[in-house]
């Protein structure tokens, strides 16, 4: 009695086979991997500062020199840049610096570009763009100040006298590209309903600083990506997630630059690997994700029409935060879909789906992390087959797009360790 073969990742929902996995990124040669960090190759934590990424991942990614590429909305630079996080782990900047661990690829959303070095830049951003980021920290922190002059002390558990500039030194994110208030360590601190007020002080402050921006000429460069999110509203922003039910909803307010989306980062990336590999830019060596189209159709399109098929690598996209919810918008069922991940991930799938290259979208549950927005991934297995009993998204989302080919039910750890596994054999 013969046994029919297991499909191929790619053709997977869910999967547990973490081997083949393995097998697929140690023995695939044209292999491009594009991967998020936070909660993905280290734990997600409340203060940034307390990041902690291992040596030993560190030197898997060498073993993919070349094939491997972070994508993510955090910086590269700065006090709560993943840099530090790569230094503290080497023992030392001179380390890491002499062994090369820096991790290539692009911050910021797409902006901020990094070579295994540390060598950085920031194509296609201008000094005025640069100027008017630097100032942004500073209002974020004065918006703090003033929430809370604003209010009746009762009932919060902030010790204004001791706490207040404790708390805006964690808050308060002074990226170079991408300035960020962070309110992770306050959602376990607040009331309820002071919280959802702060998230909503912190979307007018973003909201100003739109304003001010095209008061100064420049109306055209920024946007505000918040994190998580409930996708996109028919204006094409992004939704914010107020916390409820013991969840935290939105936690980062980003502000960065324009066409600084993930999706984009994709095609930017590709560009560099089929140069590294034939000599040219296929979207020519100045490319940068401020030029690229934003809607899924356009960048899909472009690549179509630009990459050269024989080519095209098997891509292999990791990330942690997708989530959908379903709301009732004139008596109809609606699904709002986001996640930071998502649009990029939706990417990596459907070009597999056109050039036929098994691309492996990979999914890492973050729920085990301190932050309390991260849905649980509950599977259980049935006769070697896993059946979904809870996923990241709204179980009343039934046509989701995005497939979640192989899960990482154990969160970084689990999947660190298969990575390290596929280096080891590369």
């Amino acid at each position: 009695m013969s046994s029919l073969a297991s499909p191929s990742l790619h053709q997977q929902v869910y999967s547990l086979d973490h081997a083949a996995w393995v097998d697929q990124l140690a023995g695939t040669e044209n292999l491009l991997i594009i991967q998020d960090l936070d909660g993905v190759c280290m734990g997600l934590v409340n203060d940034p500062l307390d990041r902690v990424m291992a040596l030993d991942y560190l030197e898997a990614t060498q073993r993919f020199d070349g094939h491997f590429y972070v994508l993510t909305n955090g910086e590269h630079t700065g006090k709560r840049g993943v840099n530090g996080i790569v230094e503290r782990a080497l023992g030392g900047k001179a380390q890491a610096q002499a062994g090369s661990y820096y991790l290539p690829g692009l911050a910021a959303g797409g902006v901020q570009w990094q070579t295994r070095e540390g060598q950085i830049s920031h194509p296609g951003v201008s000094e005025a763009e640069l100027a008017f980021l630097a100032a942004v920290p500073q209002k974020m922190a004065d918006q703090l100040r003033q929430f809370w002059q604003r209010r009746p002390r009762d009932g919060d558990s902030l010790n204004l006298e001791t706490d207040l500039e404790t708390v805006i030194q964690s808050t308060v994110l002074d990226n170079l590209a991408s300035p960020t208030a962070n309110l992770n360590t306050l959602h376990n601190r607040l009331q309820p309903a002071v919280y959802a007020d702060l998230q909503y002080a912190m979307q007018t402050l973003m909201e100003d600083l739109l304003r001010d921006a095209a008061r100064q000429g420049l109306g055209d460069s920024f946007f505000v990506h918040y994190a998580p999110n409930h996708g996109r509203g028919p204006d094409g922003k992004e939704i914010l997630w107020f916390g409820q039910g013991g969840e935290s909803g939105t936690t980062d307010f980003q502000f960065m630059l324009r066409g600084a989306i993930k999706e984009a980062g994709v095609l930017a990336l590709l560009n560099r690997y089929y140069a590294a590999r034939t000599g040219a830019f296929p979207l020519g060596e100045d490319f940068s994700v401020r030029q690229a189209p934003h809607s899924h159709t356009e960048l899909l399109d472009l690549v179509k029409q630009t990459f050269d098929p024989a080519l095209m690598p098997t891509l292999v996209g990791v990330g942690d935060t997708v989530t959908s919810v379903v709301v009732t918008e004139a008596g109809q069922p609606v699904a709002k879909r986001g996640g930071s991940d998502r649009n990029f991930l939706h990417l990596i799938q459907a070009i597999g789906q056109h050039f036929d290259t098994g691309n492996i979208v990979t999914y890492v549950d973050s729920s085990g992390g301190e932050l309390k927005n991260r849905k649980a991934l509950k599977l259980e297995d049935r006769r070697g087959t896993s059946v979904v009993i809870e996923g990241p998204g709204d179980p009343r989302d039934g046509d989701d797009p995005l497939v979640l080919n192989v899960v990482f039910p154990g969160g970084y750890r689990q999947y660190c360790e298969a990575f390290q596994a596929a280096a080891a054999r590369r």
